[in-house]
């Protein structure tokens, strides 16, 4: 049975009432927090000064004044040298003799935390026995006596010093195991390296942040222990660790391509801390944003510009279609033509530049590889010249990831497009799509055609640079580059032995679950069940719906298959979402719950307690990354 605070407490007082000796713990600001009735019996102390919080020098001063220390002149001088004393912490054992004829020792041992515990013992007994022995015993000489006395004062301030040392050993151990726990739950690599480079200590996770390398290192060599790539990269900065910096870098890892950080901190005798983690995702968020902003800054530069040009287009495009109604002289005819060809095509491009910094963002969603790259080639195919091949290779495995299928297909029928344009008649076009690890999804689209020239290498990624004449745009691979971006991923361009190759590279992002099955959506406000019935169908659930408690439980009873529940907490009627999950039986599917609530609502603490909670609003992507954290707890 689980004990109670007051149980514990009520048990703690009882193990002190039962010490035969009087005993007295105060704090580090010298207020009581614990004693025994044997210390209120010994000084007859009154109810207030055995309470918590009763000061330590109300305490003495009681005390002296009750004559316990005999004759004092000045009682506050007195009590201020006790105070002084007991605030310099310092341990400490003396024996006096009460006003009563009683002899106490008192043993005094600070704590860790701050703070006094003292023990009061009665003597009185003891100092008889040596008095008698002193007495009866002529043949001790008077040395002996001494040394005997000396040894029994010796051996009680030894016992305390013992006692003392025994708690702090039992402190500093207690410390020493938090601060190891701490350690091994850190998400990253935390170690220390002598002058020598052997790690003296090593929270046991290299192999989460290095992939492939030992996490039993204690003992070994750095250079060992992290492999000659992943040493050559980092040793420079270790150098400069061992001279007195404190580097912080970041590099990129063979094994999967991860990004980690490294920092090294030196310490006062020559060793070094090393702390390590991997910030793949921290950068992959980072780029994301970056694009994202530079998205924002070009649509306010666009957006005024793209506004002025098209209301001329719209003028000229007027103006020459009333032309080409009037006789014109030979040859007019055509110019006006090209004009309205030349319009036509400027409108074009303000269309691909407002799509290109538009605020539509990435909208991914459980994506299956296999059939997007198969529709893809469908869609390809009767673009391609009869001399022109293409042929896709998928090895990205089973399972879905998070992507965003549209985005994708059209970036990568753009590449395909651009590879056709550059074979001409007759060639070969070959998209690849692989893992890296468990980072990235690598996509590639090379060519068999003459490959990039210097200066596209240099500027193919920059936006309106085109090597097409009239026939081009320029945007074509800046809106793959926008895409990539945006996802936190990233672009190369490159040549090949055969020809040209893009490859991208997009963040490795499990879906959380196999979709399909039916969802209960439960949602009383219709705008809000629109919103997230496509969040569940995006995920490839099919959905009923309910709006409140009991016809949410009716639906269960009659439809068989039901794979989950979401649900809001305020629903129609009385009951709440909390109450949906209070009728639901042992087999029920599992339950998520969303809400708009404050943190600090009773309903909201009440729904925690429930089931997995969703704050308003949210996207697929946090129910995906709720319901995979579901699935692993599982």
């Amino acid at each position: 049975m689980k004990q109670t605070t007051a149980q514990r407490m009520a048990m703690i007082d009882a193990g002190l009432n039962l010490i035969a000796q009087a005993m007295s713990i105060y704090d580090s600001d010298l207020r009581l927090a614990a004693c025994n009735h044997r210390f209120q019996e010994m000084f007859s102390l009154p109810p207030e000064l055995i309470k918590v919080g009763a000061t330590f020098r109300d305490t003495i001063r009681f005390i002296a004044e009750q004559g316990d220390y005999g004759p004092i002149d000045d009682i506050e001088s007195f009590v201020q040298l006790r105070v002084d004393q007991a605030r310099a912490f310092v341990p400490h054992y003396v024996e006096r003799q009460r006003a009563n004829g009683h002899v106490i020792s008192i043993e005094g041992a600070p704590l860790p935390q701050g703070g006094w515990v003292t023990v009061y013992t009665d003597i009185t007994r003891t100092k008889r026995v040596e008095e008698l022995l002193r007495a009866r015993s002529e043949e001790l000489s008077d040395q002996v006596m001494s040394y005997t006395e000396e040894l029994s004062a010796t051996n009680r301030k030894l016992a305390a010093t013992i006692t003392t040392l025994e708690e702090t050993k039992r402190q500093l151990t207690q410390t020493e195991a938090r601060t190891r726990l701490t350690t091994e739950m850190m998400p990253a690599h935390i170690a220390h390296v002598d002058p020598e480079g052997y790690y003296t200590f090593t929270n046991g996770r290299l192999n989460k942040v290095f992939p492939g390398r030992p996490s039993d290192i204690l003992g070994e060599h750095i250079a060992d222990a992290l492999g000659p790539a992943a040493y050559g990269r980092i040793a420079p900065h270790l150098d400069a660790a061992y001279q007195g910096e404190s580097p912080v870098f970041e590099f990129t890892e063979d094994h999967d391509s991860r990004r980690l950080r490294v920092a090294f901190t030196p310490d006062n005798e020559g060793g070094v801390f090393i702390l390590s983690m991997d910030v793949t995702e921290e950068t992959q968020t980072r780029v994301a944003l970056q694009q994202a902003r530079k998205r924002e800054i070009a649509a306010q530069m666009t957006s005024g510009l793209a506004h002025d040009f098209s209301n001329l287009l719209t003028i000229i495009l007027g103006m020459q279609t009333r032309l080409a109604r009037i006789s014109l002289p030979e040859g007019a005819g055509e110019l006006v033509e090209a004009t309205l060809s030349a319009a036509r095509r400027g409108g074009r491009l303000l269309d691909r530049m407002a799509e290109m910094t538009s605020h539509r963002g990435l909208r991914p969603q459980a994506t299956d590889l296999h059939a997007l790259l198969e529709e893809m080639k469908i869609l390809a195919t009767p673009s391609l010249p009869q001399g022109i091949g293409l042929s896709v290779l998928d090895n990205t495995g089973e399972g879905r990831f998070l992507l965003d299928p549209g985005r994708l297909q059209d970036a990568l029928l753009n590449l395909i497009l651009n590879a056709r344009d550059a074979c001409g008649t007759s060639g070969q076009i070959t998209v690849a799509a692989h893992l890296v690890g468990q980072t990235w999804i690598e996509f590639s689209v090379s060519d068999t055609g003459p490959g990039f020239s210097t200066q596209a290498l240099e500027n193919a990624l920059n936006p309106f640079f085109t090597t097409k004449g009239q026939e081009g745009s320029g945007l074509g691979l800046s809106m793959v580059y926008d895409m990539v971006k945006s996802a936190g991923g990233d672009i190369r361009i490159s040549n090949t032995v055969s020809g040209a190759m893009v490859t991208l590279r997009l963040p490795h992002r499990p879906a959380p679950m196999a979709a399909g099955g039916i969802a209960l959506l439960v949602e009383d406000s219709d705008a809000l069940r629109a919103t997230y019935r496509q969040v569940l169908m995006d995920l490839g659930y099919s959905v009923i719906e309910a709006t409140s408690v009991d016809e949410a439980v009716a639906l269960l009873a009659d439809v068989e298959g039901i794979a989950l529940i979401l649900s809001d907490i305020k629903l129609e009627g009385e009951a709440t979402g909390v109450d949906l999950c209070a009728r639901l039986g042992p087999d029920a599917p599992p339950v998520v719950l969303m809400t708009s609530l404050p943190h600090t609502d009773p309903l909201y603490r009440a729904a925690l307690a429930s089931a997995p909670l969703l704050p308003k609003p949210f996207e697929s992507s946090h129910l995906m990354a709720l319901l995979q954290q579901k699935a692993d707890h599982a």
